[in-house]
């Protein structure tokens, strides 16, 4: 061992222990963190490249990169010229005599040498501290400290001028990062065709260019400050800056250095002043967003009035650097900090209090008007057609005799209720599920468009059988067919819904030969390994009653739905992404095998188009044969001039962000639920900021006139914009500045009376006629009343919002031109039209409704009320509410039973909607409804007639007190039954239940005729003629008990 290893053993063990194995190690950790960073990239582009948007991931890449990468580089170019700079100029200290401490420490570090007594690491790092210490304490003088410090610095210079911009650069553009998409839009600036009131520019310049502009202002000050940090420092290590006890001195290339930094900072300032003045008529501070008065008459130009002093003081900086003449620029930056506190906060506040508040509504009235057009604009508002309407509460005989488009169509089956009788009737398995809010569509049944609720039969991971790996991945990977009933009948039977299209081996009016697999939905599997060849490993449903063979069928995946997993590379890759060593090893991973992940069809459209935001809902329908998924996107913004914000969650929308001022139903996409492809569609091609993005990502969006016919024919009004745009007519269905400064006329969205939740009532589709039309169109409807408040608790309609959903006209690539036509209703001020709460309150306080729904809850079955669909018919306005029963026990799902009708403050309880409506209007409504084929529809509760000729009948007493007794007797039998399984001790009850009821019924009429009653505020009693259907029949129950 050499003298300096046995001299140095802590530092020599220190080196052994960070050598060859430590560089060793830090080298594979950092293959390792690349290799799994670079597989995720990898995996990224083989999924778009798959999809056919490998287009989207490059562009975006490279967009994201040029930013970061200039950003870096903008950054760290200037922070090290700075320290380069100081390091170049670098002045020596003046000698200092020394005095008596450093002569002494001079001696010491003389002996200290002389003796060659080396130190050990941990004796170097004390010393080193205890100067440091001396430092501090003022031992040195500032030139010794100064040297010492350079000398430390010294050591790490080149590494320090390298690695502090580099990181910081790095830190930087990865904040700045995100602000891809204002470059690429900057890029490929679109003209609006509409210009501000203000300074007359178009609105592009506000959407697009702006943001930009603000972005270089942060950036360049963020990279100023930076640079003249560096400076500073480096200045201070090398003698530029000089503390002394008569004072600080600095050198003049210091000083040179900084004058140059505060010209260019002063001159980024100035132009951060001007685009100031723009941004005034987007802000949302105030009561009305944009520029009122005070901003246009005293902050525009107090921010002018900066942007040019901030230039001529920059300009007395750069005479300051060449001159060493500090006092003008130092004058001018007091004054300049002075005009910005007083001309910009105490100016604006006198011109606010004693110009626009003696007089305000005169002062903001050109302003306010300027907020409505904007804000009306934006939203689309500009275009609702708004009819008066003097709604009517009276009735007549006959008086539906010209809504009968309207009357036969109104949908019966509440999407939101009915997803348990779909499970009961159609699931079939346990593995399989129905969404809870099932969606709204129509079909072309016998050249009829038909409402329908459909729904998609999806997997439902968390029911596969087993929680092995291959089961979840391999074995379930799909769901299988769609599931659609009429939304204006149920079987009148027991309630259920009537379905057009049902089955586990797809039948229908719908279609029978369409492709049934579900392997892109809302509840699909993270991801499923499919295709390839050999043995098929898939489950693919069960086998049908009428199949012979009872084994659940087998499949392989035959399309392109993923990127191929047949290559080592690959499956390595998606091993590392899914954290899954069975993807490498398991034999289910074989040539030709794909993998499918990113299924949701709304994440598969945010990631196809990162732009846009999306619709809070997707709904299946079957087109060409295919079963796909349709999405609506939106492209929005909140930087438009005067335009109002909208906070709301987009009715849930998600994606960049929900603050916006501006959207436009862009694009419609869809998404097959087979093979999970992406079009999309250019659905509003005039929007400047859809075709800005075309223009960013060429080729990604076609236009809509490449549609199939059958395709427009299922789109709808989006349900999210819908919801924006009711919740800005609140305030906004006014066109005068007056109307809206007065605040007195601002109307809300009336809350969901079906429940407590508190929540706005949804806004519903349904096909309807709205008056002056000749044909009912399918439409998205929603209400209004008064504002809510402690002060006015009035539940009266004030207004009525229909949207025109119809696009299809039966051609390839044409729409109908009264697509996304808005209509409002607009009821008198003085109405008295109960609002759907009022309405709601008029059900529940009838005494014969409640006689009759507590009848229904007997038996522990529950009651739930449906949507409450509100009509503008016959002069006024109608509301229908469907009434579901509910038994109890595992297997129960609503039924429908009853549909309550009111108009004005009359009101219809019956088990069909033709009895309800023909005792509100005079003992016959006069609308035409279409009965379903075959139906044995309930007699009307006038009727004096009876066809319940049966034992159980036979043995009442003839009293409706007996009738109902015996009807309470068949239900608990029936209960009984069903729990044991005894089926045919269950139709028995059944049978029994029904004769009791009927009798009931009989009994009831007869008292009613003879009391002479005919249509009146109540309803004939009509005491649960239904309510044998909150139990299912035989043959249902037996089957959904085998399911």
């Amino acid at each position: 061992m050499t003298a300096s290893a046995s001299a140095h053993p802590n530092r020599a063990g220190r080196k052994r222990r960070f050598g060859p194995l430590g560089w060793t190690l830090v080298i594979v950790a950092a293959l390792i963190a690349a290799f799994v960073f670079a597989t995720q990239v990898y995996t990224d582009w083989l999924w778009f490249s798959q999809l056919g948007f490998g287009g989207v991931f490059v562009t975006e890449t490279l967009l994201k990169a040029g930013v970061f990468v200039v950003t870096a580089l903008l950054v760290a170019v200037p922070l090290w010229a700075s320290m380069s700079y100081a390091v170049k100029h670098a002045e020596e200290p003046a000698p200092a005599a020394e005095s008596p401490q450093k002569a002494k420490q001079q001696g010491s570090d003389s002996e200290e040498k002389t003796s060659e007594k080396p130190q050990s690491a941990r004796g170097e790092l004390q010393a080193e501290a205890e100067e440091l210490l001396r430092d501090m304490f003022g031992q040195h003088s500032f030139e010794d400290s100064m040297v010492k410090y350079r000398r430390s610095v010294e050591r790490i210079r080149k590494a320090l001028l390298l690695v502090l911009p580099a990181v910081l650069g790095v830190l930087v553009a990865t904040t700045f990062i995100t602000q891809w998409d204002t470059v690429a839009l900057f890029f490929n600036y679109q003209e609006f065709g509409v210009k501000d009131p203000e300074f007359g520019l178009d609105i592009g310049f506000f959407v697009f260019t702006l943001p930009f502009l603000q972005l270089l202002v942060k950036l360049f000050s963020v990279v100023l400050v930076l640079a003249g940090l560096g400076g500073i420092m480096m200045h201070y290590f090398y003698g530029g800056i000089r503390v002394q006890p008569g004072g600080m001195g600095t050198s003049s290339a210091f000083r040179r250095h900084i004058a140059v930094l505060l010209f260019l900072f002063l001159l980024v300032r100035a132009g951060g002043f001007w685009l100031d003045r723009y941004t005034t008529v987007q802000q949302q501070s105030g009561r009305w967003a944009g520029a009122m008065y005070t901003d246009t008459n005293s902050i525009i130009p107090v921010k002018a009035i900066l942007a040019i002093s901030a230039v001529l003081v920059a300009v007395f900086f750069l005479m300051a650097a060449s001159t060493h003449r500090w006092r003008l620029p130092l004058i001018g930056t007091a004054m300049l900090v002075i005009v910005a506190l007083v001309a910009g906060g105490v100016y604006p506040w006198i011109v606010q209090r004693f110009q626009v508040v003696p007089n305000e509504q005169a002062a903001q009235s050109e302003f306010i008007q300027r907020n409505i057009d904007a804000t009306r604009y934006a939203y689309g508002l500009d275009k609702v057609e708004t009819t008066p309407y003097d709604a009517t509460i009276n009735t007549a005989a006959g008086g539906l005799s010209g809504s009968s488009p309207t009357i036969e169509n109104i949908r019966l089956l509440d999407p939101n209720v009915v997803s348990s009788a779909f499970a009961q009737m159609q699931q079939f398995r346990p593995y399989y599920r129905f969404d809870t809010n099932l969606a709204v569509d129509r079909y072309s049944i016998d050249k009829k468009t038909q409402d329908t609720v459909i729904a998609a039969r999806e997997l439902n991971p968390s029911q596969t059988s087993g929680e092995s790996w291959y089961n979840r991945h391999v074995v379930y990977t799909h769901g299988y067919g769609v599931i659609a009933a009429y939304g204006n009948q149920v079987d009148p039977a027991n309630g259920n819904p009537k379905f057009m299209q049902s089955g586990i081996k797809a039948t229908g009016v719908i279609s029978e030969n369409y492709e049934p697999r579900i392997y892109f939905g809302m509840s699909s599997p993270q991801y499923s390994i499919v295709g390839g060849n050999g043995d098929q490993l898939e489950l693919d449903r069960p086998q049908s009653a009428d199949e012979a063979n009872s084994a659940d069928a087998k499949y392989t995946f035959t399309g392109s739905g993923g990127p191929r997993v047949d290559s080592w590379l690959n499956r390595l890759s998606y091993a590392i992404k899914f954290q899954s060593s069975d993807i490498l090893l398991s034999d289910a991973v074989r040539d030709g095998s794909q993998i499918l992940y990113e299924r949701n069809p709304m994440d598969r459209v945010r990631k196809a188009a990162p732009y846009l935001q999306v619709d809070s809902k997707a709904y299946p329908a079957i087109v060409n044969n295919r079963v796909v998924w349709i999405v609506d996107g939106y492209t929005t913004t909140n930087q438009f001039p005067y335009s109002q914000g909208n906070t709301q969650d987009s009715s849930g929308s998600q994606g960049r962000g929900n603050s916006m001022n501006y959207i436009r139903n862009s694009v419609k996409a869809t998404v097959d639920a087979y093979d999970g492809s992406v079009n999309l569609y250019a659905w509003d091609e005039d929007d400047p900021i859809l075709k800005a993005w075309r223009g960013v990502f060429p080729g990604t969006v076609k236009s809509y006139k490449d549609m199939s016919a059958e395709l427009i024919s299922h789109v709808r009004y989006p349900n999210d914009m819908f919801s924006v745009q009711r919740s800005m007519l609140n305030k906004y269905h006014v066109t005068s500045a007056h109307s809206l400064y007065a605040g007195d006329d601002v109307w809300s969205i009336p809350n969901d009376p079906t429940n407590d939740s508190g929540r706005p009532i949804p806004p519903y589709y349904l096909s309807l006629q709205m008056p002056g039309d000749k044909q009912a169109h399918f439409s998205l409807t929603s209400s209004f009343i008064p504002q809510q408040s402690d002060s006015n608790s009035r539940n009266v309609m004030y207004g009525f919002l229909a949207a025109n959903g119809d696009a299809g006209t039966g051609k390839d690539g044409e729409r109908s031109p009264d697509y996304g036509k808005l209509r409002l209703l607009e009821l008198p001020r003085s109405s008295v039209v109960p609002g759907p709460g009022q309405a709601q309150n008029i059900f529940n306080s009838d005494a014969e409704v409640s006689n009759q729904l507590n009848l229904l809850r007997r038996g522990s079955s529950e009651v739930i009320n449906g949507n409450m669909l509100t009509l503008p018919v016959a002069g006024g306005i109608l509301y229908v509410q469907p009434v579901y029963v509910q038994s109890s026990g595992d297997a129960k799902y609503p039924r429908l039973q009853r549909v309550l009708v009111s108009f004005g403050d009359k009101v219809g309880f019956a088990p069909s909607l033709e009895e309800a409506l023909n005792q509100v209007f005079g003992g016959s409504s006069g609308a035409k409804i279409d009965k379903p084929t075959g139906s044995n529809a309930s007699q009307p509760a006038d009727s004096s007639s009876g066809t319940g000729e049966s034992k159980g009948a036979d043995a009442t007493s003839g009293s409706l007190k007996q009738a109902l007794s015996d009807a309470a007797k068949a239900m608990q039998d029936s209960d009984a039954a069903m729990k044991k399984g005894d089926w045919a001790a269950y139709g028995e009850a059944q049978k029994r239940l029904n004769d009791a009821l009927q009798k009931a019924v009989e009994i009831e009429g007869k008292q009613s005729s003879q009391g002479g009653s005919g249509a009146s505020s109540s309803p004939s009693a009509t005491p649960a003629a239904s309510a044998s259907a909150a139990r299912p029949s035989a043959s249902a129950s037996a089957s959904a008990s085998r399911q």
